[in-house]
């Protein structure tokens, strides 16, 4: 099995029907986690994530996992930076596949999501494979020098970061949102900053435990700075979309 099949294969059972609970979920797919995990390969992490609660706590979703090295992390730990924007908008449809992702040392992954949703549509489940590819581009560097081939390294922004803890995660996105600014911290303006935080607002990040705290000290600025800088630029996206 490919990670390509198991991707499809996954999907496909969980356009199936809807289920109420996260046990329900875990009964049909613990076997197909430990299966795909143990096909495709060590390299090869399978996570169902638990976002059923209210209010999930992002810190500690993880229901179940294989090959947890991969991104190091256990059950009971924490979720990708995917989650907080996925429950930021539960109407889209979040469903992806073949994105990439990057660990916290650096370590490139290839991945795919697919949501589970209730009979209300709410999306209460995420199963995950993430597939580490760093070792497959040390042996193209190798192939290529020894064929005196040469590729330009891809600058593709990665789509989803991972941490050992939610503080990791949050971290990275946040170096992230201010590396796109294309400056230092210290240079930037006021319209730079807001910039900033209303990236990370629209991919929840400030939904997160002491994101706002986070973001401020990150940028130089005060907590009650911060959240006015985001009433200003919520209020200015509000009446931009307003009919």
């Amino acid at each position: 099995m490919t990670a390509s099949s198991a991707q499809q294969t996954i999907d496909g059972l969980a356009h199936m029907g809807t289920y109420e609970s996260v046990d329900e979920i875990l009964a049909v797919f613990r076997p197909v986690i430990h299966a795909v995990a143990a096909a495709v390969g060590p390299g090869c992490e399978v996570v169902l994530h638990d976002l059923s609660a209210p209010d999930p706590d992002l810190g500690h979703t993880i229901a179940a996992i294989e090959n947890g090295h991969v991104t190091g992390r256990e059950v009971g730990g924490p979720s990708s930076s995917l989650g907080a924007s996925v429950l930021h908008d539960q109407g889209a449809d979040h469903n992806a596949f073949g994105y990439r992702g990057l660990t916290s040392d650096g370590r490139q992954l290839r991945c795919s999501s697919v949501y589970f949703r209730n009979s209300a549509g709410r999306i209460i489940a995420a199963l995950c494979i993430n597939f580490d590819i760093s070792t497959i581009q040390q042996v193209r560097g190798l192939l290529e020098g020894l064929l005196g081939e040469t590729s330009a390294e891809s600058t593709e922004r990665p789509n989803e970061f991972f941490g050992r803890d939610l503080v990791s995660v949050m971290d990275a996105m946040v170096t992230e949102a201010i590396r796109e600014i294309g400056k230092p911290v210290e240079q930037m303006s006021r319209d730079d900053r807001i910039a900033v935080l209303t990236r990370l607002d629209q991919q929840g990040v400030l939904q997160m435990r002491k994101g706002v705290e986070s973001i401020a000290a990150r940028l130089g600025i005060s907590r009650v700075t911060a959240y006015s800088y985001l009433d200003e630029a919520r209020n200015q996206d509000a009446q931009t979309t307003a009919p």
